[in-house]
């Protein structure tokens, strides 16, 4: 885990949780964090969860939590980046909006996809491999809603939602989201109908945008410098890769950049797409065969490659050795140790 990325939390989160009773010192001591976090809110990742998993832990039930949080907010709370989203042209512009302006307050990640009559957002994890508090999947998809519903006047519904885990009293959830919800789903994702993308936004407002756009994307270009280009490459390649091969087109963007701009900026770096697959895959390919519960022919698919064959090549210019040998010698070794 990046331990070192600074994740501000917004001024609004304290207010909303003193209008719900839930005093912010008892908050900050039940995550074990310093007081000073009030005032001064920069964290780490660990600590974001830890708020997160406190005020959850506060609550009676997660379902009640994530409404009371997502609908107590007065949009004149709204952060900058949010303000933006709120004053879109329409839910589409909106939603885009969200998953551009998401990557200068990580950890969360949107992937927005439409496909047929369906429109599905999938919450991930930026520089981090541990999942997020239950609470803060919860709320974090319920706002998108939220949004929809408060930029166009409109009682939207949800078409379908999926959770990773346990989310309390579903019933009420699904009271909110006005559709069915699944628990145990192998992604965090909110499908909505993608008719209503279209929806013009009653909040629509052309010359606040002309100010916050370029301010929030000048913003977000010096964080993204901040960051190493090569490290969240990597990150999205490793996300990608089961069973197929990411090309540069889909992660430059992912990163909201075109592949010349991304090629250009991993030149700067000293490094190219193809040099970076290469080395995702090695990694994976020996982390996974250190686990014996995968078998070759799954370890190949995980890393991308569609026949077995093209993997053992490779593997064999990496290590010198088949993936059995290699396998072999390094769980030998693991169990003599």
């Amino acid at each position: 885990m990046k331990s070192h990325t600074r994740i501000k939390i917004p001024e609004g989160f304290w207010a909303g949780l003193h209008q719900l009773g839930i005093a912010p010192h008892d908050v900050v001591r039940k995550a074990r964090l310093p007081l000073t976090i009030i005032t001064d809110p920069v964290v780490t990742i660990d600590q974001y969860f830890a708020i997160w998993q406190a005020y959850s832990d506060l609550i009676d039930d997660t379902a009640e939590g994530i409404i009371k949080l997502t609908t107590v907010f007065e949009t004149a709370h709204y952060p900058p980046a949010v303000l933006a989203t709120y004053h879109a042209r329409n839910y589409r512009d909106a939603l885009k909006r969200m998953a551009r302006y998401k990557r200068m307050c990580p950890p969360e990640s949107l992937r927005i996809t439409e496909e047929g009559e369906n429109c599905t957002i999938e919450l991930d994890w930026l520089y981090t491999e541990q999942p997020g508090p239950p609470l803060l999947v919860g709320i974090t998809l319920a706002f998108l809603l939220e949004l929809g519903r408060r930029g166009t006047g409109q009682p939207l519904m949800a078409r379908f939602v999926e959770f990773t885990h346990s989310m309390g009293d579903i019933q009420t959830l699904e009271a909110y989201f006005g559709c069915h919800i699944r628990i145990g789903a192998d992604y965090n994702r909110l499908t909505l109908h993608r008719g209503d993308l279209d929806l013009p936004f009653v909040s629509y407002n052309e010359e606040l945008l002309e100010i916050l756009t370029p301010v929030l994307d000048k913003s977000l270009d010096e964080q993204q410098h901040s960051h190493s280009i090569t490290e969240m490459v990597k990150w999205i390649m490793k996300r990608n890769l089961a069973g197929r091969r990411p090309d540069i087109q889909t992660v430059a963007s992912e990163l909201g950049m075109s592949d010349r701009t991304l090629q250009r900026r991993l030149n700067d770096e000293g490094t190219s797409f193809k040099h970076l697959l290469t080395q995702v895959r090695h990694d994976l390919a020996r982390e996974y065969l250190a686990d014996p519960s995968f078998d070759i022919k799954e370890v190949a698919f995980m890393i991308g490659y569609e026949d077995q064959n093209s993997f053992y090549r490779a593997f064999r210019i990496w290590e010198g050795d088949t993936p059995a040998n290699w396998r072999t010698e390094h769980l030998g070794a693991d169990s003599i140790h």
